[in-house]
């Protein structure tokens, strides 16, 4: 055979054998191979294999036809300058296990390197972006190139060059996203709770109305009723709501026993002191009678009826404190549901006990009972029934903290373990609870005489506690429910000298709950006479109407109200109780101010509507003063223009909402009556088309926080 042509070999890239670099030397025992004829330098004119990298890919060497494209003749390309040589080639040929690998999978969650600069935490991800949020996601595929080894490989494979591994990329530290969906989840929990509540207080007082009528009797219990809640508030129950949980987030943190000595001792504390208040606001009943409303107690069947309610209801002072100090263990253990659904027993006690009244002497409109027709047996009846309620109550809260770990154990030794640092924060607390129940007793002499000189049902204070209670219930479903969550953290980020996250969860706080706020603020305002005509019918139709007035003056002072209650939670986080104390003073000035010049200007029959709107003109005044104050705590910066922003788009989406669903309803009630079936025709109809336009006006102004809760909505709808 003639020898192979190879008079041009050394023009390509390393001649017929380099493919893989340059030829290896026979070692002395080694017989070279022959040549084969078919392939010697069937690539030495390849004008493309030094400039092209996809030349070392075995794939596109086979596919590669040579007869449709032959190379071109010797000679055609210059000799490449030594400047411009190729560099070695590798010592290995290409083995796909190297450069064929797999990469690395992308961390869980969006990815950080995002066009534009968006951040991360704060870009919703839709349609296309969805791939970027599922790049994490490792599918295992089989090895497309194995089949090309799978014929030279030994017992032990083919030898792998020792490459390095290539290094996974590091994994950015998550989002927030947990710790949102965290406090959503608490929230959660906390917001249903509080919603049954509520839902069981409105039946509560409905029975009570029902049962005792809203003139001077139902005054009478209410008066009573209301006592014992303003002497806990009063002695130690602004102190338990706001100073103690940061000292047990402390005290878990820091002590060894994970705080349940702490907890111990103060539960012990609460006790005793509670114990001495409750006898001495017994023996002083009668004066406390008075000091609530001389109206009452200058009529003697009202005030012999209002101090034996009275006796019956202070007892309950102890167990609302043991029922909330608890209740604080509990949400320091991040344990947040059994403190808003336990209440739940209390109103179901009172309900019964209500019901019993009513089967026996039947409604207020049938038996016509007054201050001096009760009987003491009713008396005795309603009032162990109130009692039972908050004994139940406090009771019911043992299970849940031999759940979460925590046993009772009673615990005298008090000093030198920093409990006298919290009572000297609670110092403050107290005197701004003491502010604040001074407003109230202000308005609660007013509106008691108010109501018996209007001659009418439905003008005094048993009405304003009713607009009052459907007024707070959004506030407590979801501005509580939200801080109740958010307050453990603050209390952290605070003690960790981080004003920033303190920033940001009062910011969060506030844009979350001010999405439920605004609207319902503004729904009282539209639609507050038929929500009073239907849930308080049993009273009667005048004094249910005036009740819907109150509740409609009541209305936009939501907003400053809830407000203010996410605002102060900054100061007490930072344990300065004496702010909020100095901002109450204002707040409760401002509203008896301006309720006397209501009950003093207006007609008896309207002081009270007044008096309501009083209340959220304070609160208004209050915001501005607590802002600015908490805003140089945080070295100016709370995030205002945001906050300040999200509030009044949302005030702009509610405004024509309520104009249209107010006249709605006006023309449903002028059309069928106030009745019951009106009512309740007018308020449906009214809330339809109220929540349709806020929400089309709030999406056309793409307003965040409500597109956020649209899509989180439709995800959990699965749609």
């Amino acid at each position: 055979m003639n020898a192979p042509y190879d008079g041009d070999r050394g023009q390509g890239t390393g001649g017929a054998g380099s493919s893989g670099g340059p030829p290896t030397p026979p070692g002395p025992e080694q017989v070279p191979p022959a040549p084969d004829p078919y392939l010697q330098a069937a690539y030495d004119y390849d004008p493309y294999r030094s400039q092209d990298l996809s030349a070392q890919d075995p794939v596109s060497e086979a596919l590669y036809d040579r007869a449709a494209h032959p190379p071109p003749p010797p000679g055609y390309y210059e000799q490449p300058q030594p400047l411009y040589q190729q560099p070695p080639a590798a010592p290995y040929a290409p083995d796909p296990r190297i450069w064929a690998q797999t990469p690395p999978p992308e961390p869980d969650g969006p990815s950080r390197l995002l066009p534009y600069g968006d951040d991360a935490a704060t870009t919703q991800f839709v349609g296309v972006d969805d791939l970027v949020t599922q790049a994490s996601t490792n599918h295992e595929e089989p090895d497309a190139f194995a089949h090309l080894f799978r014929d030279q490989e030994g017992p032990a494979g083919p030898p792998v060059p020792d490459r390095p591994e290539p290094a996974p990329a590091p994994t950015p530290p998550k989002s927030g996203g947990g710790r949102a969906s965290g406090l959503l989840k608490s929230s959660a929990v906390m917001a249903a709770g509080t919603l049954v509540s509520r839902l069981t207080g409105f039946v509560r007082s409905l029975v009570i109305t029902a049962a005792l009528g809203a003139a001077l009797l139902g005054d009478s219990f209410t008066i009573a009723y209301t006592l014992p809640t303003m002497i806990y508030i009063l002695t130690v129950g602004g102190g338990l709501n706001s100073v103690f949980v940061p000292q047990l987030v402390r005290s878990m943190k820091d002590d060894e026993d994970g705080g349940e000595a702490y907890a111990n001792r103060l539960l012990t504390l609460v006790m005793v002191a509670l114990g001495l208040i409750v006898a001495l606001a017994v023996f002083a009943a009668p004066f406390l009678i008075r000091l609530m409303s001389s109206t009452i107690s200058n009529d003697p069947a009202a005030n012999n009826v209002a101090t034996t309610f009275a006796r019956y209801c202070l007892p309950t002072i102890f167990f609302m404190g043991v029922h909330v100090v608890m209740g604080q263990i509990l949400n320091a253990r991040g344990k947040f549901g059994a403190m808003m659904w336990t209440p739940v027993l209390n109103n179901i006690v009172m309900i019964f006990t209500f019901g019993m009244f009513i089967w026996v002497y039947g409604t207020s409109h049938e038996s016509h009972m007054g201050v001096q027709t009760i009987p003491p047996e009713g008396v005795r009846l309603l009032g162990i029934g109130t009692l039972l309620g908050l004994v139940v109550q406090a009771l019911a809260m043992i299970p849940y903290l031999r759940e979460a770990g925590f046993r009772f154990r009673p615990r005298f030794d008090w000093r030198g373990h920093g409990l006298g640092k919290t009572v000297k924060l609670a110092k403050w607390t107290v005197l701004f609870v003491f502010a604040n129940q001074a407003g109230v007793l202000v308005v609660t002499q007013l509106a008691t005489s108010a109501g018996k000189a209007s001659g009418q049902n439905g003008a005094g204070f048993l009405a304003y506690s009713n607009a009052q209670l459907i007024w707070g219930m959004p506030q407590a479903i979801i501005t509580v429910s939200v801080m109740a969550a958010l307050l453990p953290r603050i209390s952290r980020a605070a003690h960790d000298n981080d004003p920033g996250a303190v920033r940001d969860d009062i910011s969060q706080g506030l844009r979350n709950s001010a999405v439920a706020i605004v609207p319902v603020a503004f729904a009282f305002l539209a639609l507050g006479v038929p929500m009073c005509t239907l849930l308080y019918a049993s009273s009667g139709p005048e004094a249910a109407r005036s009740m819907g007035f109150i509740l409609m003056a009541f209305g936009l002072g939501l907003i400053p109200y809830s407000v203010q209650y996410v605002v102060l939670r900054g100061f007490y986080a930072y344990e300065d109780t004496r702010t909020p104390f100095y901002n109450t003073v204002i707040v409760a000035l401002v509203n008896a101010a301006a309720s006397a010049v209501c009950y003093v200007a207006l007609p008896a029959q309207w002081a009270v509507v007044g008096m309501a709107a009083s209340y959220g003109l304070a609160y208004a005044v209050g915001v501005g003063i607590a802002w600015r104050r908490l805003r140089n705590r945080l070295g100016g910066d709370l995030d205002g223009s945001r906050v300040l922003r999200t509030y009044a788009r949302l005030c702009l989406a509610a405004i024509p909402a309520a104009l249209i669903a107010g006249g709605v309803g006006f023309a449903l009630l002028r059309a069928l009556g106030d009745g019951a079936g009106g009512s309740l025709l007018a308020l449906l109809c009214g809330g339809i088309v109220l929540l349709g336009v806020f929400v089309v006006a709030a999406k056309r102004m793409r307003i965040e926080e409500i597109n956020g809760m649209v899509g989180m909505i439709r995800g959990r709808l699965g749609r």
